[in-house]
C-alpha cells in the first residue's frame, strides 16, 4: 500500500495542467492556420500560433504544444492552412515550414534556458526563430519542387515563400510578444 502526499498529488496536478495547456496550444494552433488573410499573397496565423504557445507556455511546454500540433496534422487530422492534415502534407512543398515551426520552438527554448525570459531576449529568439523556420522550409521546397517539377533558383523560391511574408510575420511577433506577456501570468 502506498501513501499519496500532497507533493505527489502537486506533482500529478502539474502534469495534467501541462497536458492541459499543451493541448490548449495545439488547437490554438489549428485555429490559427485556419483563419487565412487575404492579401497579394494570403497568409495564416500559424506563426503567431507558435510564438504565443513559446511565449505564453515557456520553451518546453510551448515546444510540445508545436509537436503536437504537427503530429495531429501528420496523422490526418486538418490542423494545417486549408483544412489539410496528413503525411502527404508534411511532405509537400509547405511541409519544410510546418517542421520548421518545431525548429523555431526549439530555437526559443534554447535561447530561454541559456538567455532567460527577459522582454529582449523573448523578441530576439522569436525573430532567429522565424529565420529559423525560412531557412528550414525554404531548403525543404526547394529540395521538392526540385523532385517535383526541376530546378528552381533560390531568389525564386524567396521572392514565393519568404519576401512576401516578412511584414506580416514580424507583425505577429509584435503582436504575440504583447499578449504572451499580458497572458503569460494567468498560466501557471
Amino acid at each position: 500500500m502506498s501513501t499519496v502526499t500532497k507533493t505527489d498529488t502537486a506533482r500529478s496536478g502539474m502534469k495534467t495542467i501541462d497536458m492541459v495547456y499543451i493541448a490548449v496550444f495545439a488547437a490554438l494552433m489549428a485555429v490559427c492556420s485556419w483563419i487565412s488573410i487575404p492579401t497579394t499573397v494570403p497568409f495564416t496565423l500559424q506563426t503567431f500560433g507558435v510564438f504565443m504557445a513559446v511565449g505564453i507556455l515557456g520553451g518546453k511546454r510551448g515546444t510540445l504544444a508545436v509537436l503536437v500540433y504537427i503530429l495531429l496534422g501528420a496523422i490526418g487530422l486538418p490542423v494545417f492552412a486549408g483544412f489539410s492534415g496528413g503525411i502527404g502534407a508534411l511532405l509537400g512543398t509547405s511541409g519544410g515550414y510546418i517542421v520548421g515551426f518545431l525548429f523555431s520552438a526549439l530555437t526559443m527554448w534554447l535561447m530561454e534556458s541559456t538567455l532567460g525570459k527577459s522582454a529582449a531576449v523573448q523578441v530576439i529568439s522569436m525573430v532567429l526563430g522565424l529565420i529559423v523556420c525560412y531557412a528550414f522550409g525554404t531548403v525543404w521546397f526547394m529540395v521538392v519542387y526540385t523532385s517535383q517539377t526541376g530546378a528552381v533558383g533560390l531568389m525564386t523560391v524567396l521572392g514565393w515563400c519568404i519576401f512576401p511574408f516578412i511584414i506580416p510575420d514580424l507583425l505577429k511577433i509584435a503582436l504575440a510578444f504583447v499578449l504572451s506577456n499580458r497572458l503569460r501570468r494567468y498560466v501557471a
